[in-house]
């Protein structure tokens, strides 16, 4: 029923998709007023005017080539014969345009008047606000003209002079030139501020003030920068791709956009036509999904008919976003979903993983409920509940409050932390793992290959009870046989076994359970990685290896990992039941039976394994 659904649903969305395109170009397409202005401006002024090389644009405006409202007024540029750019200021009277783009106008000062008294003129003409010194290398020094009765000391840290031609004293008056940052009480007596400053760019090559002042004379040298106000606005404009000009329906300086009329309605035809092929990938996307969705369902729920009525209890989803108070507590991620902590109506409290559908193609649940729906034993998780619904699937386990093993025994690395076990307890958790595995090896209808022991799978209880968990890789097979055919390795890397990898080794079997039990007891005991991806090929360590080394020296490994010395025998007996695990041949791994066994007696009862690898130092 919902795969005949889908088709009248994404005619309805392409439908829709196209409407909304073309209301959108039924907003855009009346005339753009701001298009026409834009046009007609630059027909009327051109873009820019070139003079020597210079290109003259908006504010400014080339005397007698456009008319007089493609500039500002004031503003007007000449070109002479020589093809120099000159504009007449206020104030400051003909200037050399030196330097014209989008960023920034340069002028050099024209005219004998300026070389009679660079400070009386460049301080006449600051508070006009028109132009303002180049402050790049932001090494000038402002300053303030000071009015003295009398001829004073001079400081060339903050005060010099007399300037002759600002006062020379024939009317009873001296000027000086003082930093702005002065104080008044520290100008000497008889002298006071005029009220009149500017700023003083680094020209003589001194350090001092003084001699920027007395440098201040190269004036002429010198290229002044413009501040206008238009010129800020239209530099805005050309940022935002916009033109600068003006706009006689507003009658100021706007930014004017282009016309947008047809070439709007080129792109909606062309946007529908994306939006259309979009919403066919889309929904073909879509509809590829819920195929799989319902072979995915189709394969979980005829898996269920078949289990039997021994399963676990069904729960609805909305069953639980009740156990879960809408998801509220997030314990953790895992590679097949989320887990969240929740509660029973009954109040006992529980873990609850989300699948994620894309993930797995419901092998997991199956896998999950397949194995440990039916079995109950002291090491192993109990699955309480699962969940299918459409494409939901979750699965419902006994809340552990310790978390997993791997937060222990890697927090010895860490030397803030207090969740570090002791030996005899290490002991302990090896024990029940090993129950667990024994269990799932022989004590079930059919032999559960596990395929994935690790500590972040090792789950404890309120007491540090281990219990085994997380059988989404696990894979059931009859007990009279021992093989197992596998297509691809399944596991975590550091703890598969080396036949998973290369059928040279030996077979996948049970025996491969072993080879990773193996490998957790070793990072049990030295509370570290067994090999560390980021440590350098140059100084890696292969830690098998090393504990190998170490008891074939008959060296005390309590001593060497500076651990209690009543933990010796501890150790050792944990260290020579992992290397029996490890052995590379299947063959040579004992059962999970015989390892309880060698867990349970006396170290000495222990023999020393066969060298497990190929030595590092060989290859």
């Amino acid at each position: 029923m919902n795969r005949l659904l889908i088709y009248p649903y994404s005619l309805c969305l392409l439908l829709l998709l196209l409407l909304h395109a073309n209301s959108k170009a039924i907003h855009i397409l009346p005339q753009d007023i701001e298009g026409e202005e834009r046009e007609e401006f630059i027909k009327d002024c051109q873009t820019s005017s070139t003079c020597g090389g210079i290109d003259i644009r908006y504010p400014f405006r080339l005397i007698n080539s456009t008319p007089m409202y493609c500039g500002v007024q004031g503003l007007e540029v000449s070109c002479s014969a020589a093809g120099d750019a000159t504009i007449k200021l206020p104030r400051l009277g003909p200037c050399k345009i030196v330097h014209f783009d989008t960023d920034s106008v340069k002028i050099k000062l024209l005219g004998d008047e300026w070389a009679q008294c660079p400070l009386q003129k460049l301080s006449s003409i600051i508070p006009t606000g028109l132009f303002y010194h180049d402050y790049e290398h932001d090494n000038g020094y402002d300053y303030m003209l000071v009015n003295c009765s009398s001829e004073t000391a001079t400081d060339p840290e903050w005060i010099t002079g007399p300037i002759p031609c600002l006062g020379n004293g024939s009317q009873g008056e001296w000027i000086y030139v003082a930093k702005l940052e002065a104080s008044m009480d520290q100008l000497p007596s008889g002298c006071v501020s005029t009220g009149i400053g500017g700023n003083i760019e680094y020209y003589a090559g001194g350090p001092t003030f003084g001699d920027q002042v007395q440098g201040f004379n190269q004036m002429l040298q010198m290229d002044v920068s413009l501040n206008i106000p238009e010129w800020e606005m239209c530099r805005d404009c050309h940022e935002e791709g916009k033109h600068c000009g003006f706009s006689r329906r507003r009658n100021q300086t706007a930014c004017l956009a282009r016309r947008h009329g047809t070439f709007i309605a080129g792109l909606v035809v062309v946007g529908g036509l994306v939006v259309a092929l979009t919403s066919l990938i889309i929904l073909f996307i879509l509809k590829k999904k819920s195929q799989k969705d319902e072979e995915i369902r189709f394969k979980v729920e005829h898996f269920l008919a078949t289990y039997g009525d021994a399963q676990p209890t069904r729960y609805s989803f909305s069953d639980i976003r009740k156990i879960t108070m809408r998801f509220k507590n997030k314990l953790g991620q895992g590679g097949y979903g989320s887990v969240y902590k929740g509660e029973l109506s009954n109040g006992i409290p529980v873990a609850v993983k989300m699948l994620e559908s894309s993930k797995g193609e419901g092998q997991e649940f199956i896998n999950e409920v397949a194995t440990i729906g039916r079995i109950h034993h002291i090491n192993i998780t109990r699955l309480l509940g699962f969940c299918t619904e459409r494409s939901t699937r979750a699965l419902i386990y006994e809340f552990m409050p310790n978390e997993s093993l791997e937060k222990y025994i890697f927090s010895r690395q860490d030397k803030g932390s207090n969740k570090s076990l002791s030996m005899e307890k290490l002991l302990n958790i090896a024990i029940g793992i090993a129950r667990g595995i024994e269990y799932l090896h022989q004590g079930c209808e059919q032999r559960i290959l596990h395929f994935d022991i690790k500590p972040h799978n090792i789950l404890l209880d309120y007491d540090l009870n281990p219990k085994i968990s997380d059988f989404g890789l696990a894979k059931l097979c009859s007990r009279d046989i021992s093989i197992v055919t596998m297509t691809v390795a399944r596991g975590t890397m550091g703890y598969i076994a080396p036949e998973m990898y290369c059928r040279n080794f030996g077979t996948v079997s049970y025996k491969s359970d072993v080879y990773s039990f193996g490998m957790l007891l070793l990072e049990m005991i030295g509370g570290r990685k067994n090999h560390d991806p980021e440590i350098g090929r140059e100084s890696e360590i292969y830690y098998p290896e090393w504990v190998y080394d170490r008891l074939v020296e008959r060296q005390d490994l309590a001593m060497i990992m500076k651990m209690e010395q009543n933990d010796g025998e501890i150790l050792q007996k944990l260290s020579k039941v992992a290397l029996w695990c490890i052995q590379w041949s299947p063959t040579e791994r004992p059962t999970m039976t015989r390892i309880l066994h060698m867990l349970i007696g006396s170290s000495e009862e222990v023999h020393m394994p066969p060298k497990p690898f190929i030595s590092h130092h060989e290859s």
